[in-house]
């Protein structure tokens, strides 16, 4: 049995480089190799938050899991075992991660000490932090929630991984989502959380930089708050700067003026659509009216209207012609949608014809004997020839 792996990230949650001996590599069904070292600084996947990744010697970490206490490295190359390898993580990856856990059990901690609600669940991502509560939360009450998370920030406090003993633990109290009995380490944060945590911290608050509550949706009966921090919410600011000084550029306002600015431009699209709708009627209307009575098929190939203009179209052609009516609207890559529709007892019927478009360009409609609807992909002089009948 290969005996369980020294944890290097235990004792230093900075460590970036350490040499190991490989214990084991094994190829996996994947084509990827399952590498076990004696010791290791890399995070698997545990505590709601994905594995760090990095490299061993030359061969890339893709993953790292644990099993009953054996760390997996899964690299893209072998390894061989009994020899020493050079171990390097992706720190900056690691980094931002600890930022994040860190900032995530105090807003945790914080929202229990004041609301007296659990956190029951977390995930740590590569975009945010999901923190899902058994219990509902204001707008109101996160921004709070939210300010006093940040000045703890700035208050740098110790952050403190240990393993108390079991006589210690028994009368400790810390959160917990698992019922927890042995070799329990405990990460707190003095006046703000105790939380039983497996994960690499950062070793003060101030080093999370900012925590920021991004949004949050009702959830399983509770709320499910979405976060970031550190360096990930610099990021995430950055782009949001961004996206708002283009929206500020193009509507010619101010950046603190961007919603009334938008609020303005919708304005006017609304009074727009309205006037163009207006105006679409009363060209359908003339559109109608120009119609001539016909003992042949009406045939109307049209790029701009909509469904329901082109059954009215449709429906008032049928009027003036003893055959059929039919309304092509061009859709923009080469196919129409079609309307056919004709006077009861009329020969032949609009099911008729579509089955003549069915067999002639696979095309697809459906209907009655009155009025039939579909698709159709084809040239606009095969469909003319096709139905001059």
């Amino acid at each position: 049995m290969t005996k369980k792996t020294e944890k290097l990230y235990y004792t230093d949650a900075y460590l970036s480089e350490f040499d190991a001996l490989v214990l084991s590599c094994e190829k996996s069904d994947k084509g990827c190799f399952e590498t076990v070292l004696d010791k290791t600084a890399f995070f698997p996947e545990e505590g709601g938050q994905y594995a760090d990744t990095g490299v061993l010697d030359s061969c890339r970490v893709l993953d790292v899991r644990e099993r009953d206490g054996v760390i997996i490295h899964i690299t893209d190359k072998p390894l061989e075992a009994g020899n020493q390898v050079h171990g390097k993580i992706d720190f900056q990856n690691r980094f931002e991660k600890m930022q994040c856990h860190s900032g995530e059990h105090i807003v945790s901690g914080l929202i229990s000490k004041l609301h007296g609600l659990n956190n029951v669940g977390f995930h740590l991502g590569h975009d945010d932090v999901t923190l899902d509560f058994d219990g509902v939360l204001t707008r109101e009450e996160l921004d709070n929630i939210e300010r006093i998370a940040n000045s703890i920030v700035y208050k740098n406090i110790e952050i403190k991984a240990e393993f108390p003993s079991a006589d210690e633990l028994k009368v400790l109290e810390y959160r917990s989502k698992l019922e927890l009995f042995e070799n329990v380490r405990i990460v707190t944060i003095d006046g703000v959380d105790v939380c039983a945590c497996c994960a690499p911290h950062v070793s003060r608050t101030g080093e999370i930089g900012i925590i920021k509550l991004l949004d949050f949706i009702h959830y399983k009966g509770g709320i499910r708050i979405h976060m970031l921090c550190g360096y990930r919410a610099l990021a995430d600011y950055s782009e949001r700067y961004n996206r708002n000084r283009e929206i500020s550029n193009m509507l010619s306002v101010k950046q603190l003026d961007v919603c009334p600015g938008v609020k303005r431009l919708f304005d006017e699209c609304t009074k727009l659509k309205s006037e163009m709708s207006a105006l679409r009627r009363t060209c359908l209307k003339e559109r109608m009216n120009s119609l001539k009575e016909s003992s042949a098929p009406i045939i109307i190939f049209d790029s701009i209207l909509a469904a329901g203009e082109a059954r009215e179209l449709a429906n008032a052609a049928a009027d003036k012609t003893e055959s059929f009516a039919a309304v092509f609207c061009e859709k923009g890559d080469g196919s129409y949608t079609y309307i056919i529709t004709a006077k009861a007892d009329t020969k032949p019927t609009p099911r008729e014809i579509s089955a003549i478009l069915n067999e002639s360009f696979s095309a697809r409609g459906g209907g009655t004997d009155t009025m039939i609807s579909g698709s159709i992909m084809a040239a606009r002089e095969d469909i003319e020839r096709t139905l001059n009948l």
